[in-house]
């Protein structure tokens, strides 16, 4: 991407789009363009398009999503199909039509299949059966994917998809319900602290391990590929280390500094027993991730604090 080239980040004020955005602009890319979902509805075919006539642009960072953790997924299915579905062949068409350079689109790891080996190549993708919990999530974003495969198959588009492990960091979504394991747990752990509880109840048994990635780290990863990489090919974005969600939530319990017991509801399901990605594809392309787990925890916290300050 030359500096003054005109990028389009779909989905900037969520945690991946604003973290490509200050990750741009930290780098000296001053033309960055996006629009908030109340003046452009991306599930909207004819709002797209009249955007796309509307602005030159030259490349795009697809992070536009409805994203949620295992109880979202699960209660919310058909608008989790369909919200990702109409954003993505939306903007993706758009690109098309009107001869954009350069698309990123953003995957989830979560799309690989349950029973993956592990860690998880790219070429798992489709050979097993997805993740109930969050399948249609998973079906919407690997007709994404697949779409631009197919584009640059059959119409030679620069298209590229990246592949993210479990993301956390500034700007995330703190929901009790709602929300990923990490910043669930922070929230569930802070509010047992303020209330001086003796313990926390988690979903599910701790046994699962996980991979996470700051999300600064992807931003950076991100802006790497789109202007070193291109391919067919997915390519697999993470740190090659996983961590039970036991020994997570003890992680974030002293972080915060509580002191009570963690409980687990084992009635509550666990999701995929273990989702590490193989990142030797990035590596071999010569990007690492910089933030360590426990550093990155210290600073979501920190912005989870203070988002309560401005509340």
């Amino acid at each position: 991407m030359d500096k003054n080239s005109k990028i389009y980040v779909a989905g900037h004020r969520g945690m991946v789009g604003s973290a490509i955005v200050r990750k741009l602009k930290e780098q000296g890319y001053p033309n960055i363009i996006f629009r908030a979902s109340a003046e452009l509805d991306l599930r909207r075919q004819e709002a797209v398009e009249k955007f796309f006539t509307e602005e030159n642009i030259d490349y795009v960072f697809l992070a536009a999503a409805k994203v949620g953790g295992i109880m979202a997924n699960s209660t919310y299915s058909a608008d989790f199909m369909y919200d990702n579905m109409m954003i993505e062949m939306n903007v993706i068409k758009a690109a098309y039509d009107h001869k954009i350079k350069k698309l990123l689109f953003l995957g989830s790891s979560c799309i690989y299949p349950r029973l993956a080996p592990q860690p998880m190549p790219e070429r798992c993708l489709l050979t097993s059966e997805l993740e109930q919990t969050n399948e249609a999530y998973a079906l919407a974003k690997i007709s994404g994917l697949k779409y631009c495969e197919y584009l640059n198959r059959q119409y030679g588009t620069d298209y590229i998809s990246v592949m993210p492990t479990n993301l956390y960091g500034p700007n995330d979504n703190y929901h009790p319900q709602n929300s990923h394991v990490l910043p669930a747990l922070i929230r569930r752990i802070h509010e047992a602290k303020e209330a001086d509880a003796k313990e926390v109840t988690i979903w599910g048994t701790g046994t699962p391990y996980r991979e996470f990635l700051y999300v600064d780290d992807l931003a950076d990863a991100c802006v790497f590929l789109m202007n070193t990489y291109s391919g067919m090919e997915t390519v697999n974005i993470g740190t090659g280390k996983e961590i039970s969600i036991a020994n997570l939530a003890e992680t974030i319990k002293k972080v915060i500094g509580y002191e009570g017991e963690i409980v687990y509801d084992r009635s509550k399901p666990d999701g995929t027993p273990r989702k590490l990605l193989d990142v030797s594809k990035l590596l071999g392309l010569g990007w690492r991730y910089q933030t360590e787990l426990l550093d990155g925890i210290k600073f979501t916290y920190h912005d989870f604090m203070s988002g309560l300050l401005k509340a």
